[in-house]
């Protein structure tokens, strides 16, 4: 993914609410999948919308030129998507910030998904809170970019997550659940180079005057 990203008046990053649901992907504006258990009832999804943005804020962001969406990504306090309690390698630990999906319109716009991640990372971090989870997928090698990245992905390739300082806390098969931490003491001096780097990736991305959330 290494792309150049553009930049221009039109190109803004959006946090995703109540208010801006409607710029979502359509197959993304009504979706419960990870509000609701396995076999469960699904909730109302404007009322769940309501609780996440009083108790926690914007629960997602949206990668805009102009009026087209270019990228989407979903996150939210653990507790507030119930299928992690199911998925293989789960639960989400409670006190993470989950990284539940993403979409990405086109394959020429890789940069518009890292660049949602690095948001994701510097407003948790901003926020203090402990971490930041998400489900991996270990594709074979070679796995081409459309099946990794493309449209609606509810698990994100291993090391793409990697690259962002994110490690393995579990794993089944080939799905694992991988966390970056946001502070405290991290005993390992791998994880320690892992999170300085995404910070500072976090904080070029913000000097480089890469489009900042509005509302």
């Amino acid at each position: 993914m290494s792309q150049t990203e553009p930049h221009g008046s039109r190109v803004r990053v959006a946090h995703l609410t109540g208010a801006t649901i409607s710029d979502a992907p359509q197959c993304c504006v009504g979706c419960t999948w990870w509000q609701q258990r396995p076999g469960g009832r699904p909730p109302e999804k404007r009322r769940w919308m309501e609780d996440v943005q009083e108790q926690f804020g914007p629960w997602g962001k949206l990668y805009l030129d102009g009026g087209r969406l270019i990228a989407f990504l979903q996150y939210g306090p653990s507790a507030a998507f119930e299928r992690a309690r199911d998925l293989p390698a789960g639960p989400a630990s409670p006190d993470a910030v989950l990284i539940t999906c993403s979409f990405l319109v086109e394959v020429g716009s890789p940069w518009a998904l890292q660049s949602l991640v690095l948001a994701c990372i510097g407003e948790v971090r901003d926020g203090g809170h402990d971490a930041i989870e998400a489900f991996a997928y270990r594709y074979e090698e070679g796995e081409e970019f459309g099946a990794r990245f493309l449209r609606h992905r509810t698990v994100f390739p291993r090391d793409f997550l990697a690259d962002f300082g994110f490690r393995t806390l579990r794993s089944s098969g080939r799905i694992e659940l991988m966390r970056l931490e946001l502070g405290g003491i991290i005993p390992v001096s791998d994880d320690q180079n892992a999170l300085e780097k995404a910070w500072s990736a976090v904080q070029g991305w913000r000097q480089a005057g890469a489009p900042a959330p509005v509302r």
